[in-house]
């Protein structure tokens, strides 16, 4: 299985009246119409968002909705994830037919599940994060890809200066992320130049793509570059990096921090240095912007490591987004492609 997937920007969308839940609906369908989807699977489509979005209102007194393109073996499919700050819920529960905590029929997250071909969730004190995945119907039934990724422009901002590509080819997994320079279009336009050429280089060294994105970005403001590629079954890989990006392997136990090199790829740096790294099976590889803070760990969150790389990223933006930049984040699970 090879894939060659550029992250497309994470639209989202409040929902803290009913009319919201249209809006949902109606951006959920143009996103399915844009990867392809038919009639049927946009009707699927359509059907989990709107009772996702539903439930904001109903369990968890609103929220957010997060649309998003994700890529699986061999087919796309439409990501969608829920935040809320109500009182959480336990799936395992809510998914048996007439379980309700708000006095409602108690079919919907089981309507979700016979639509989705993911769907996970999480609960704390903080809130409820529900993420759902939906390929189509002639998807395979192992089609999920083990990876998530959020990429989301600075509020008030269209234009987004973080952007990350993944490549799955050989046997191994590169992940690259780029922080465009400052935020907005001039931003945007470096990382795009960057992913670009990322995603044209036939290379998996990571000092050669990085150089290669070097290249690609002459001309802009520049940006922080990070890129790692590691065995899809575990084992050593290498990491190099240039700039703020923030990449680490995590396991039950805590987070090994991977070093990156001062500089700005596209402008100048002095030099580009790959650092060994080993990711053993079911550990997980995590990078992200300068617009999440670093201070987190996973042990807080116990259990967390283990779930889905996308509830994994969901949860940390939620609970680390500065507010005040662009922000992206990727996970991917080592040992279960």
């Amino acid at each position: 299985m090879d894939l060659n997937f550029s992250g497309h920007l994470t639209r989202v969308v409040a929902v803290e009246e009913a009319t919201q839940v249209g809006q949902v609906r109606r951006e959920a369908l143009a996103l399915a119409a844009r990867i392809g989807f038919d009639e049927t699977d946009s009707g699927r489509v359509a059907l989990a968002a709107s009772e996702l979005a539903s439930n904001l209102l109903r369990h968890g007194g609103g929220g957010r909705v997060y649309l998003s393109v994700v890529q699986g073996r061999g087919e796309r499919g439409v990501e969608i994830h829920t935040l809320d700050a109500g009182p959480g819920f336990v799936l395992s529960q809510a998914l048996v037919e007439g379980y309700s905590t708000a006095g409602s029929q108690g079919l919907g997250l089981g309507a979700i599940r016979r639509q989705a071909t993911l769907l996970d969730s999480w609960s704390d004190a903080r809130g409820s994060v529900v993420v759902a995945r939906i390929y189509p119907d002639r998807a395979p039934p192992q089609v999920d890809s083990p990876y998530g990724a959020l990429r989301m422009a600075m509020r008030g901002e269209e234009a987004c200066g973080d952007a990350w590509h993944l490549t799955v080819a050989e046997g191994r997994a590169t992940v690259t992320l780029i922080d465009g320079l400052g935020h907005g279009l001039p931003a945007s336009d470096a990382a795009r130049a960057g992913i670009a050429a990322a995603a044209a280089a036939s290379t998996a060294d990571p000092v050669e793509l990085l150089q290669a994105i070097h290249r690609g970005m002459a001309g802009t403001r520049g940006g922080a570059v990070a890129v790692a590629t590691v065995p899809l079954a575990g084992g050593d890989g290498h990491f190099c990096g240039v700039g703020n990006i923030s990449a680490g392997i995590a396991d039950p136990h805590g987070l090994r921090g991977l070093a990156s090199l001062p500089g700005i790829v596209g402008l100048q740096f002095r030099k580009a240095q790959a650092f060994g790294v080993h990711a053993g099976q079911g550990t997980l590889l995590l990078m992200h912007s300068d617009g999440l803070q670093s201070r987190w760990r996973l042990q807080d969150y116990p259990g967390l490591v283990q779930r889905h790389p996308a509830l994994v990223a969901a949860v940390l933006q939620r609970d680390c987004d500065r507010g005040r930049d662009d922000a992206s984040i990727v996970a991917v699970r080592i040992g279960a492609w």
